[in-house]
């Protein structure tokens, strides 16, 4: 006993004493169905193509990133967004390989639908930036800006095609104004109202994507601050959030998840739909980074950041960690 008495009388350290006790109380838990694997299907390679950015994330052939999906799936991983990296041959302004019905994405979407079936939630990403020679997510005007509405024009035609190959969900993220809608709207005329959305509601313009350019094989040149969103700004993501609701959204979404777990966690209260959060490439690049210069411990930095994302309200990640946390797990 103290010379205080029995000063502390609160002593919260008593239910941190043995992991096992840590883990009773435990308030957030990580489970492998929180988890969806975004991946690169390449058109043209043999072999995987190892991303630099991105070490132990390649670009697959059809044939790997069939085991992928499949050993995904083994893991427990709830889902797999799949973004298609087209020969550069078939980029041009209109972005017209992302809609055709044999492109590489709709070929993928075939892929894993065959392989899988319903045993994996199949998601696509639906923009423009990959099939395009410029690397923007729409179709230009005369000016070279972004052009909203001629865009949403080529994203229901993206979205009827890809429903068509077999996705069970779509994920605009071109942050074009009336996106959801649209989609929706296209969606349901061919008669797939089964078909989810989950929008890209909150996609902030920022640094962090660097990784992913290399990814997909982005032609951009400047940047998409003309359409992603401000850092600085919250309230224009619960604009965002309740014209995306609205439209017809199904899940809502944060990206990146770690530098906004403040908006993130102000629409995970705000909502009754599910809420999912994407640990961005250059998330994924830092702790690699760092745990490949010894500075920092990558299993318990990996762990670490994804509790943090759940714990702000994420339902779900998209994480390039899905199924090594899965199996992990």
């Amino acid at each position: 006993m103290s010379a205080y008495g029995s000063f502390p009388g609160a002593r919260p350290r008593r239910l941190r004493t043995t992991p096992a006790l840590r883990r009773m109380v435990a308030e957030t838990r990580l489970h492998p169905a929180d988890l969806v694997l975004p991946a690169f299907v390449r058109e043209g390679v043999s072999e995987p193509v190892p991303i630099s950015a991105m070490p132990g994330v390649v670009q697959h052939t059809r044939d790997t990133l069939r085991k992928a999906a499949v050993e995904a799936r083994a893991a427990g991983v709830a889902g797999i967004m799949l973004f298609g990296v087209p020969e550069e041959s078939k980029k041009d302004g209109l972005g017209t390989a992302g809609t055709d019905p044999d492109g590489i994405l709709q070929v993928a979407i075939r892929d894993v639908r065959s392989e899988v079936g319903d045993d994996l939630v199949i998601m696509s990403d639906l923009c423009l930036d990959e099939y395009t020679d410029h690397g923007h997510c729409g179709v230009l005007d005369a000016e070279g800006r972004v052009d909203n509405d001629a865009t949403l024009e080529r994203y229901a035609e993206m979205a009827q095609v890809q429903a068509d190959a077999g996705v069970h969900m779509v994920g605009p993220s071109g942050m074009m104004d009336g996106q959801v809608g649209v989609v929706r709207d296209a969606l349901d005329t061919i008669g797939k109202e089964d078909v989810s959305i989950l929008a890209y509601t909150a996609k902030y313009s920022s640094a962090f994507y660097g990784p992913f350019r290399e990814a997909v094989g982005s032609s951009l040149k400047g940047d998409r601050k003309t359409y992603q969103q401000d850092p600085a700004n919250v309230r224009e993501s619960l604009r965002e959030l309740a014209l995306d609701l609205e439209e017809g959204a199904d899940i809502v979404m944060v990206k990146p998840a770690g530098p906004y777990l403040d908006v993130l966690a102000k629409i995970a209260e705000s909502v009754s739909v599910p809420v999912a959060a994407y640990q961005i490439s250059g998330e994924y690049a830092m702790i690699e980074a760092a745990a490949e210069k010894g500075w920092i411990d990558r299993e318990k930095a990996i762990l670490e950041t994804l509790t943090g994302i759940k714990r702000a309200g994420a339902d779900m990640i998209l994480t390039y960690w899905a199924t090594e946390v899965a199996q992990g797990l």
